[in-house]
């Protein structure tokens, strides 16, 4: 005679079955997820760039918004929000959805200056950005008309001591570094010069040109044109080393101010929570760009340092870096902008 089976032993077969049910729906989950994260990008993304159209900046950011889209198998488009010192679009960015389908285009002016400068921002850089890529150096250039009797960073100084603080600077506004540099410049040089803000770059080199103004620090791509046509003479360049555009103008470290070193950047930025997957998705496909020879060709020639390929932790020592630098330019004039 045959045992019946007991409860425990008819439950075996039906556990079983279930494990196998939900075995398979875990397999099928995590296909899933494998295929929807190898599908990212599936959508159209966008650059946030928080300058008017047609500057250097602008056109670095389309550059690489272009070469990214060929990367990444989707169109970045290229969105401009000018104002209140980049503030405008830059929060537009840190409240935009984490998604990996937003970025900025970040600048020393927007993640590290206006913090500094500003004490109503409403965003946090290190709280809510991730600056995944540095893209370029921008070296500046000190600029002065034909009319002042000076060639170099020396003469200029001797110039303007002679003067008795009577000459005047321009800057394409406050707060940025363009005027915080020529801040640096007059501390190093040990003169007075008075400064005039004009609201952008044209009418800032229309009044240098006018000998309205006698002394300029700019980003070189706006006064190349000029200096190349004769009309403006390059005292010096700000970065680290001469630059292939201008291979006769000495640094100002060269120049006897060893001390001096200045230069703005151009990155990337998406808002802090973006999942580290599409990051580094973005990442790849911007260094990819950023090693092209063509694209490095292209913006040399305006007097950008395109910057190799950086690790994360890099990055953040870069940025901290920066701010220690500038943060000690503002306190030392104490400059503030509310």
């Amino acid at each position: 005679m045959q045992n019946k089976p007991t409860k425990t032993t008819a439950l075996k077969p039906r556990r079983a079955w279930l494990a196998a049910i939900a075995a398979g729906a875990w397999c099928a989950l995590a296909l899933w997820g494998g295929a929807a994260q190898a599908a990212y990008p599936d959508r159209p993304l966008k650059l946030v760039v928080p300058y008017t159209p047609g500057g250097s900046t602008d056109q670095f950011g389309r550059a690489l918004a272009d070469g990214m889209s060929r990367q990444l198998g989707q169109t970045v488009v290229v969105e401009n929000r000018p104002g209140a010192a980049t503030m405008i679009g830059t929060t537009s960015v840190a409240r935009a959805p984490a998604d990996g389908y937003t970025m900025v285009l970040a600048t020393n002016g927007s993640m590290v200056l206006n913090p500094m400068l500003y004490k109503k921002i409403q965003y946090d850089p290190p709280k809510d950005f991730r600056i995944f890529s540095i893209g370029a150096e921008a070296p500046l250039v000190v600029v002065t008309n034909t009319r002042v009797p000076a060639g170099n960073i020396r003469e200029f100084a001797a110039y303007a001591k002679a003067e008795g603080g009577k000459l005047n600077y321009a800057s394409v506004g406050l707060g940025n570094a363009l005027q915080l540099a020529t801040e640096m410049l007059k501390t190093e040089l040990g003169i007075g010069v008075t400064h005039v803000p004009y609201n952008g770059s044209a009418p800032a080199l229309a009044a240098l040109l006018a000998n309205d103004v006698q002394l300029m620090v700019d980003v070189v791509s706006t006064s190349l044109p000029h200096i190349k046509a004769g009309k403006l003479k390059a005292l010096a360049v700000t970065g680290r080393s001469r630059l292939d555009v201008l291979p006769n103008v000495p640094t100002v470290a060269e120049s006897g101010y060893p001390n001096f070193q200045a230069a703005t950047w151009f990155g990337l930025a998406v808002p802090a929570q973006t999942p580290p997957e599409a990051v580094a998705r973005l990442q790849a496909a911007a260094d990819h760009v950023l090693k092209d020879p063509q694209f490095r060709a292209t913006f040399s020639a305006l007097g950008l340092l395109v910057q190799p390929p950086r690790t994360q932790a890099e990055i953040d020592r870069y940025l901290e870096a920066d701010r220690a630098h500038w943060g000690k330019v503002i306190k030392a004039n104490n400059i503030s902008l509310d």
